[in-house]
């Protein structure tokens, strides 16, 4: 169980005005390092199997790197610039930097805990991770020859000196380091060997049975191949996070180019944290600190291994029985029913299909259709992230090859896939699609597809709209939405939106699409507040609502005052979360849950009850591309739709928030004083929302999927549901 997120500041911290924020707002740093805490936690989880088990383990690694090369980083650039500006919840940029340095270490000490917990079992179930004591004569032998001819040429041992100073190690660089003295003389040496990331971080080794060996065990086990000649005196290894935000310039006159630059500065960027391995002497620890400038750096020193994300390398052994299930997706039953025909099952009723329960193919088709249509005669396209091995892509290239209009606006800014855009950008160019890069100031994160087609009686728009990204990898693991319609209204909006994009022509008029950075912090308010007076008029007032996190104050400050009218609101956020739920007085008719389990959950789903005493029947439902946070509200282009078909609202609404609500298997209560707690099923029916629209009909079939299985009953969404 994770502590208390405002807990464990620095005394110097000023008591009155953090105590008095900190009571309305939890810290968002804190708030995510709690979340990475309950990633972690299913590493523990003894209902997963094994392997998949290990896979939350190394999640956890990867996300708490990420978190120091953005957060972290942005955090010491302001201490360093002796900026003091608080943080929502009244903590300045160095009270949460030794915070979240104290949580930070709990974290890693706990991950190294999981990591020897789960490589017993492993063992124990024939997956081995082999320590230099653990090698027999004969894969000793074998691994002499594999270090002499595939991992010896790779390497580079460096020696530290006037004549060789300190190389540059790049981020995640991994490295070890020695005090050697020449047997012959006794000369002493310090010699640096960095591990090239081309080389594997594990190597299986030949015969029966899964057996590995870690990399740097081998080259230590081969130190006298590497220094012929000398005797080690001492020895350790480390590792370093490097910030690796990319700050756009609003004077940047030529995005392309100046992501190009910053791609090749992020390389470089300063070093945010340095991790140790434990038992490394002084002296040579001083020696890596000197060597990549660690003095602004938070240094943690571990006693197992040191990055823990490289475990996922092991996750990809061939064990079925220590995984999950196989599990394939299906393809929505309404395009079946139509011969795969697209656009026919479109023009018949608008659909809804749930991702990764039913296949992201479906996407694919409706872009591969629209690229072989002779009648299509315009695509445009948003790509956020879209991944490397990309069907949309090649949809998008075959359509502009085919003669037809198409415009993709790639999003350089999506962090940490600028460099891999830049490329689809390039290609997307090369066979003639109009590529456009959005705003310099904001990012492009709305995920919406638009189709123009001649028929009959003129031209139809068809659109897409996604809550999660255009990846045919996250597709699969990510829980999301899509909706289809070619409801001429939504095809209008649409084409603002892109004329907004492309030629910043602002949106007059919308008629159902609500968009970011103008309108939607707005319109969200006026839903809110809009319960509030159906309350005071005597009618119920509710909120349920499915985000990825919750930062914005005022929108949270909006929501305590809706509970502080009697509005009953439910939230299932799966990471961030700042606002503080159940206080009395403030929020006790807030609850907040957050899911995780074999599947990411990324949709955005935002229901009101609209007044209504019938079961949900004329609820708002809403799908979006936007969490509650002010750079969704205020710095990105955003939409937020409603849903008025009926089939397709009781769909999202019946089933998917209903499944989410009820969820007693894989959910976390927030409580008021910022601890998770994991329900526990006790005495209620045990119910896992995964496993439930695993093994039921799909949502886009005939919108029967709950009712016809008896299993979650049509619910009303209020307390005590």
């Amino acid at each position: 169980m994770n502590r208390p997120v405002a807990a464990n500041l620095n005394d110097d911290v000023g008591r009155g005005s953090v105590e008095e924020k900190g009571e309305r707002l939890f810290n968002r740093e804190l708030s995510w390092l709690a979340f990475n805490r309950r990633v972690l936690e299913e590493a523990r989880n003894p209902r997963h199997p094994l392997l998949e088990r290990l896979r939350f383990l190394s999640i956890s690694g990867d996300n708490l790197d990420e978190f120091f090369m953005v957060r972290v980083a942005g955090l010491k650039g302001q201490q360093l610039a002796d900026i003091e500006e608080c943080s929502a919840d009244g903590l300045t940029p160095s009270q949460q930097l030794a915070a979240i340095a104290e949580e930070a270490d709990q974290l890693t000490g706990n991950q190294q805990e999981v990591w020897s917990q789960l490589k017993a079992a492993l063992t124990q179930s024939g997956l081995e991770v082999l320590g230099n004591d653990d090698i027999d004569a004969a894969s000793g032998d074998w691994l002499d020859r594999h270090f002499r001819e595939q991992v010896f040429p790779v390497l580079t041992p460096q020696a530290i000196d006037p004549a060789h100073p300190f190389p540059f190690i790049p981020n995640k660089g991994f490295s070890l380091i020695f005090d050697l003295k020449r047997i012959s003389d006794s000369v002493p040496i310090s010699e640096l060997l960095m591990i090239p990331g081309t080389l594997p971080r594990f190597i299986r080794l030949p015969g029966d049975g899964a057996r590995y060996i870690a990399i740097e065990t081998l080259i230590r086990r081969q130190i006298a191949t590497l220094f012929p000649g000398y005797e080690i005196l001492s020895q350790g290894a480390f590792r370093i996070i490097r910030d690796s935000d990319i700050e756009v310039e609003e004077e940047a006159e030529d995005l392309v180019r100046f992501f190009r630059s910053a791609i090749k500065r992020r390389r470089r960027g300063r070093v945010i944290r340095l991790e140790l391995e434990a038992g490394m002497p002084g002296d040579l620890a001083q020696l890596v600190r000197e060597g990549i400038d660690a003095r602004h750096a938070l240094i943690s020193e571990s006693t197992g291994f040191l990055g823990i994300g490289d475990l996922q390398l092991l996750v990809e052994e061939d064990r079925p029985d220590l995984k999950f299930p196989p599990y394939t997706p299906r393809f929505p039953e309404r395009i079946r029913e139509h011969g795969g025909d697209c656009f026919a099952a479109i023009r018949s009723k608008d659909i809804v299909v749930h991702h990764p329960y039913e296949s992201f193919e479906v996407v694919v088709a409706f872009l591969k259709q629209a690229a072989d249509d002779p009648d299509v005669v315009a695509i445009k396209q948003t790509l956020y992230r879209a991944g490397k091995q990309s069907a949309v892509i090649r949809a998008l290239i075959d359509a502009a090859e085919a003669g037809k209009s198409v415009t993709a606006v790639v999003e350089l800014k999506a962090r940490f896939d600028e460099e891999q855009n830049l490329l689809w950008a390039n290609a997307l160019e090369r066979a003639g699609v109009q590529v456009v890069y959005g705003f310099i100031e904001w990012k492009t994160h709305a995920k919406v597809s638009m189709v123009v087609r001649r028929e009959e009686r003129g031209y139809r728009t068809y659109c897409h709209f996604g809550t999660g990204n255009y990846h045919p990898v996250t597709a699969r693991i990510y829980t999301d939405m899509s909706f289809f319609t070619a409801d001429p209204r939504v095809g209008r909006d649409v084409a603002q939106l892109f004329n907004y994009i492309t030629g910043y022509v602002e949106p007059r008029n919308l008629e159902l699409l609500v968009m970011s950075p103008h309108y939607l912090r707005t319109t969200l308010s006026a839903l809110i507040d809009q319960e509030i007076e159906n309350v005071r008029q005597g009618k119920p007032g509710e909120i349920w609502a499915k985000m990825n996190s919750l930062v914005d104050p005022a929108i949270i400050d909006k929501l305590y005052e809706a509970s502080q009218a009697g509005v009953e609101i439910e939230l299932v956020v799966r990471g961030i979360c700042c606002l503080r739920p159940g206080v009395s007085g403030m929020s006790e008719n807030i609850r907040v849950k957050s899911i995780l389990g074999r599947f990411l959950e990324h949709s955005r789903i935002w229901c009101f009850g609209n007044g209504d005493d019938l079961p949900n029947r004329n609820a708002r439902v809403y799908i979006s591309s936007a969490d509650w946070m002010p750079r969704n509200f205020d710095r990105r282009v955003e939409y937020m739709l409603p849903v008025e078909n009926p089939t397709v609202h009781a769909q999202i609404l019946d089933q998917v928030m209903v499944a989410n609500l009820i969820d007693n298997e894989q959910s976390w209560r927030l409580l008021p004083d910022g601890r998770y707690e994991r329900l526990q099923p006790g005495e209620d029916k045990p119910f896992n929302l995964h496993r439930y629209f695993m093994t039921n009909p799909s949502l886009s079939g005939r919108g029967a999927a709950l009712a016809h299985s008896g299993t979650v009953p049509k619910l009303r969404l209020r307390r005590g549901h």
